[in-house]
């Protein structure tokens, strides 16, 4: 099925064409309301899902690392709430997030909302007096809406400091159906299938992995999922957690195995790297073009998020039998618990002015995750997720691999690690590691800036 036009805008098209709504373009967006620079009738729209919020008025300046046609589709999904609210939301999505932020917090800069993808950065931003904690209706929404342990990454000593927002399953390899029937391939089950797949693929003259781990000021985090994805299948569940938690060191036996797992395929000559070049180019190519590739042959699968859908332009069939869809990283033996490890964002207050609270109230809410939902390339834990909003088949994938009973899902370790370690010196020495520097001297630096 072709993926649906993100650039629609559905809830406001026909309000727009009757010209009763306003959005005024701005460089960071679409404002609405009378701060947007623009007047805005709402009689036409339905803003009873929003009388809570009504005549609230104000700007709320909301800062993440969501941008391009994603950041787009999340301006279009509070759209409504802003328009029937008289808010200006002005959102700034940042490809150097994850750096700017503590530079803006510690600057006294900060942003009135935050979409925070690492509880170890939210730990900090609290535990460093930045941000507050959530309203008493946040709160309820939070509880009623996910589970304990989602609700548990935004607790610092018993305070709630965010609401989740969306969830992604980082345990997902992208490869092109088309590309796999004709040349007889079948989804591997195991580890070991993988690599002999991997072979066959490689004996053909195909490289058979595309990798990339270029993501500006975030360089390196495609890296780490690739050892944790690896940690996960060979040590296990309590090994995860124990490495996150530094109950064992970050150059614990455990954590070689995994590196070696990885190097088996990343820093493998043969496998990599699609049409980009070797085990080199894998620092400098940018994990957004790295699994272009599926699409003509140049590589056979890619190790990235659900959320990498997006990439593929509106005419690139996603499904099953499209042009490209996705499979679980296998475990290593058959039979056994598959993990599946994943991540989200986090939205965190900095200031408790009424707009703001507002905002957050109405971000999580369920209305709000529909609202996201179905304008596709989105998929949230929250238990009010209508599926039937899920019209995108990598969406639909994801939602049922994530809310199967029998999934085992794990955070992001390097995201619930302290930032200084997990979204800092891990991103770099994982750079450090594909360029050629031992797996031992990686994990002993890693190690040394332990706080």
């Amino acid at each position: 099925m072709p993926r649906p036009d993100p650039r629609v805008r559905r809830h406001l098209a026909a309000a727009a064409a009757a010209g009763t709504v306003l959005l005024v373009a701005s460089g960071c967006g679409f404002l609405s309301g009378e701060g947007g620079g623009g007047t805005v009738d709402t009689s036409d729209l339905d803003c009873s899902p929003y009388e809570q919020w009504a005549d609230t008025g104000g700007t709320v300046d909301v800062y993440a690392s969501i941008r391009d046609m994603e950041g787009d589709l999340l301006e279009e999904s509070w759209a409504e709430f802003a328009a029937c609210t008289g808010i200006t939301v002005q959102y700034e999505g940042s490809g150097e997030f994850e750096a700017q932020l503590p530079i803006r917090l510690d600057g006294g800069n900060a942003p009135d909302l935050a979409f925070i993808p690492q509880p170890g950065l939210l730990q900090r931003a609290a535990a460093d007096g930045h941000a507050v904690p959530v309203s008493d209706g946040v709160r309820e929404n939070v509880e009623a809406g996910w589970s304990e342990d989602w609700q548990g990454y935004a607790t610092v000593d018993g305070d709630l400091y965010g609401s989740p927002l969306g969830a992604n399953m980082k345990s997902m390899v992208w490869y092109s159906p088309t590309y796999f029937a004709d040349n007889g391939h079948e989804i591997p089950q195991t580890w070991d299938e993988m690599l002999e797949l991997s072979d066959t693929i490689a004996e053909s003259g195909t490289k058979p992995w595309c990798v990339g781990f270029e993501s500006g000021d975030a360089t390196g985090w495609p890296g780490t999922d690739w050892i944790e994805n690896a940690l996960l299948r060979t040590s296990g569940t309590d090994a995860y957690h124990e490495w996150i938690a530094h109950d064992i060191p970050f150059d614990a036996p455990e954590v070689e195995e995994a590196f070696d797992l990885a190097d088996g395929i990343i820093r493998n000559e043969d496998y990599v790297n699609g049409t980009f070049g070797g085990v080199d180019s894998i620092a400098v190519t940018s994990f957004q073009e790295a699994g272009l590739p599926l699409l003509d042959g140049g590589c056979a699968m890619y190790l990235m998020g659900s959320f990498y859908g997006a990439q593929f332009e509106d005419d690139v069939e996603v499904g099953e039998d499209g042009d490209v869809y996705g499979f679980v990283l296998p475990p290593m033996e058959a039979g056994t618990e598959v993990p599946i490890m994943g991540g989200g964002e986090f939205v965190v207050a900095f200031d408790d002015r009424p707009e703001v609270v507002a905002m957050h109230e109405y971000l999580s809410s369920g209305d709000f995750a529909n609202s996201r939902a179905s304008l596709g390339s989105w998929v949230s834990a929250h238990q009010d997720l209508d599926p039937a909003n899920l019209a995108d088949p990598t969406d639909q994938f994801t939602a049922e691999v994530l809310n199967d009973p029998d999934t085992v899902f794990h955070f992001d370790a390097s995201d619930a690690m302290p930032s200084s370690v997990g979204t800092n010196v891990f991103w770099t020495g994982i750079i450090d590691w594909i360029t050629g520097s031992s797996t031992g001297d990686v994990l002993e630096t890693v190690e040394s800036a332990w706080p």
